[in-house]
């Protein structure tokens, strides 16, 4: 897989850890439906707040990465939703500690509530 990165100075530039846009050449993508702080095994939401919660998000988005034969590197687009705008610098750091170089685009924000009583929900899409 070919990821070209965008960065153009005519565009706001990243706040964080995403690019503005990520151009990929691949024929196959896959779409990782949004991830709680769930526990695979007692399916109960992390307990210790919005950090316990996107820390476990992240690896379960990296479990599936995994089992698609792929890892963080493959992200090229993501989606955080956070049941309260004010956790962003948590949630951000936790998530900027999964992409090592060339983050993928993305995008963050409040929505009205998630499932469960969630605090924070990860969607990702990654190139195979």
């Amino acid at each position: 897989m070919k990821k070209i990165i965008i960065d153009t100075d005519l565009a706001p530039k990243a706040l964080g850890a995403y690019n503005q846009a990520v151009i990929v050449e691949a024929g196959r993508l896959l779409f990782i439906s949004g991830q709680l702080g769930l526990d695979p095994d007692s399916m109960k939401m992390a307990e210790g707040g919005v950090a316990a919660e996107a820390e476990l998000a992240m690896n379960n988005i990296k479990a599936i990465l995994t089992e698609a034969g792929c890892d963080f590197s493959s992200v090229i687009k993501a989606t955080i939703y956070l049941a309260d705008i004010g956790d962003f610098s948590t949630v951000n750091e936790i998530y900027a500690s999964c992409f090592q170089s060339d983050a993928p685009a993305r995008a963050a924000f409040a929505v009205g509530a998630l499932p469960l009583g969630a605090r924070v929900e990860i969607e990702a899409i990654a190139a195979l």
